[in-house]
């Protein structure tokens, strides 16, 4: 009898609070996402490599605070006075780098949302020191802005999220086949994400069940394919 049965269904992200497993390696970051009532400044960045959760506690904390969510890269100039009115998170800051009307945009929501005395969540990849946004004002105060980071994975956190993209996806592999994968696989979010995609389509396309025999499969052609990639 077949372990599963693969749909070919769209992922569906689950962004719930019980759904965030913490571990040592975010403890920290989820600690101070959850305190936003003490931040400094009422304002805070969280960063973090991809894959690593941030969507997912920019969403559990705008959950509890009543708060909106804006990409950097979407905001305009005259949205601004309307998000000032409560609670704001913007994702993915580093992503504006090269358009000066959204920094310039973001520049006058961090001042106008703090004026209004709202809190205000930055996220992006890497430490904000680096972020290198041309606008000097707007730079100045990500850099004063106090600053938490969602690290690498340990192995129960990355463990963790493999099951999460797995039951995104509506799969139930055997615990043997998230341990081996632990093992074997590169200790970054991103490559999790595209490991379980790889391995729900090759079994959807082969009719098979996720087992450790094919998760190794799977996991062993790609690792070849990236060292050939390397070796070109």
């Amino acid at each position: 009898m077949a372990e599963q049965l693969s749909f070919d269904l769209p992922a569906k992200t689950a962004l719930g609070r019980e759904d965030f497993f913490v571990s040592p390696a975010n403890a920290l970051a989820v600690a101070t996402v959850d305190a936003a009532t003490a931040w400094p400044g009422n304002k805070l960045v969280l960063s973090g490599p991809t894959g690593s959760g941030k969507t997912h506690l920019t969403h559990v904390w705008a959950s509890q605070r009543g708060a909106r969510i804006v990409s950097a890269a979407a905001l305009t100039g005259d949205m601004v006075p309307d998000l000032a009115k409560g609670h704001v998170a913007v994702e993915d800051v580093p992503d504006i780098a090269g358009t000066p009307e959204a920094q310039s945009a973001l520049f006058h929501l961090h001042n106008l949302v703090l004026a209004e005395g709202h809190t205000l969540l930055l996220t992006g990849r890497g430490d904000p020191t680096h972020w290198a946004l041309p606008l000097p004002d707007l730079q100045s105060r990500l850099q004063g802005t106090h600053h938490v980071a969602l690290n690498p994975p340990d192995d129960a956190l990355l463990a963790a999220v493999l099951a999460k993209l797995f039951a995104d996806r509506q799969l139930n592999p055997k615990p043997e086949v998230i341990s081996y994968l632990v093992r074997h696989m590169d200790r970054a979010f991103d490559h999790a994400a595209g490991i379980v995609e790889d391995l729900d389509r090759i079994a959807l396309a082969e009719s098979r069940p996720i087992t450790r025999t094919f998760a190794a499969r799977v996991l062993g052609a790609g690792q070849q394919s990236i060292q050939t990639a390397d070796d070109d």
